[in-house]
This record gives structure tokens, sequence and C-alpha cells, in this order.
């Protein structure tokens, strides 16, 4: 069973402004291709999945598509959020925004942590993908679910045991069909999925 959608962190959530447009234009553009892809959707339960993030301004603050809109075809500024601080020992974060932000947060923010090279994020899911990676990019343990510190650690454990300073993509073993690639931008991001993706589906990256 698909396990995905809840939040598992205490969220801190401030409900605020919207950001501005102009902000998210580049996010969107990714966002909306992927989501025409298949990569980022929804399941037949009607629970979405897939998110995606930028670092924004702080060296660990970032914005982040908001949990459950996975579903939604577009986006517009009331669905995304900017996650400022957190705190994996506590297991918590805190957002401002319209939304609360991706259950997949924490693990988006252990990424911009330990990598400050790192500026965009993409989580995406396809089993045929998914199973076609498992163990031949760095691969989380099965045990460790997602949206936990748990996850967040064993993200760290890839950087300093395996090559994910690298490959820039990863396989969660113990999240079906979830995978995620990362980037100096999100062009660079986004193109390290693709390219494995279009090994499977050919695809046109315009």
């Amino acid at each position: 069973m698909i396990d995905e959608g809840y939040i598992k962190y205490q969220c801190n959530w401030i409900k605020s402004e919207p950001i501005d447009l102009n902000e998210i234009a580049e996010l969107n553009k990714w966002r909306n291709k992927l989501y025409e892809l298949g990569l980022i959707g929804e399941y037949e339960n009607g629970i979405g999945f897939g998110n995606i993030s930028i670092r924004y301004f702080q060296p660990e603050q970032f914005i982040i598509s908001g949990t459950q809109t996975g579903n939604l075809p577009f986006l517009n500024e009331q669905y995304y959020t900017r996650v400022t601080k957190f705190d994996l020992e506590q297991n918590s974060l805190t957002c401002y925004g319209p939304i609360k932000a991706s259950s997949e947060s924490l693990t988006h923010a252990t990424l911009y942590q330990t990598d400050k090279t790192v500026n965009a994020i993409i989580h995406v899911h396809n089993l045929e993908l998914w199973q076609k990676l498992m163990y031949k990019v760095p691969t989380t343990e099965k045990h460790v679910p997602y949206g936990t510190p748990e996850m967040a650690k064993e993200i760290i454990r890839l950087f300093k045991q395996d090559n994910l300073i690298d490959t820039k993509i990863l396989v969660m073993s113990g999240h079906e069909e979830g995978i995620i690639s990362f980037g100096t931008n999100l062009e660079e991001a986004a193109n390290i999925l693709l390219d494995r993706y279009n090994e499977l589906i050919p695809v046109q990256i315009v």
C-alpha cells in the first residue's frame, strides 16, 4: 500500500500572504512539465504525490509546494509556502504561507543543509523508474519512512557513504515509487531526472 501525503513532523504553520508569482514562475514551469508526464499527480484513491522546491534567500530557507497539491493540474501562489526553519531532533518545521508545507519538507531541508550547492529539489513518483534505479543509484534503507528524521539522517548517510553528491538522484526504497533529484538549479534537477526517465519513455525537454 502506498504511504503518501501525510505530514509526519510537527508543522508550525504561520498562515500568511502568498509568495509573489514572479518568485514561483520557474517552479511552476517545471512542475507543469512533471505533471504532464505523470511524475507528479494523483493516485486512484485521490491522494496526490510529488513536490518541488527552490532555495530561498537565507541558506536553509526554501519555497516548496504545499501538502496534498500533487493532484492539482496547475498551481498558483496559494499552493506554495516558505520554510524558514526546521529541527530534525525535535521533528519540527516552521513555514509561512497560505498552505502547509509538503510532507517531504524535512527531506528537502536536509538536502539544502547538507549540500550548499543544492538550490532546487524535485520529488516524483514512477513505479517503473523506481524499480529500475533501485540500488543502481543511492538508495535509502527499506525500513526508513518518508518525511521523518530517520529519512533525513538516511539522506546524510548517502552523502557520506555513497556517491549521492555526484549522482544527484536517489531512490527511497521504503517509499514506494519515490525518487528525488536535485541540482544547482531547477533545470539541472529536472534534467537529471528526465535523462533517466527518457531511457524508459522518450521525452522532449524544452
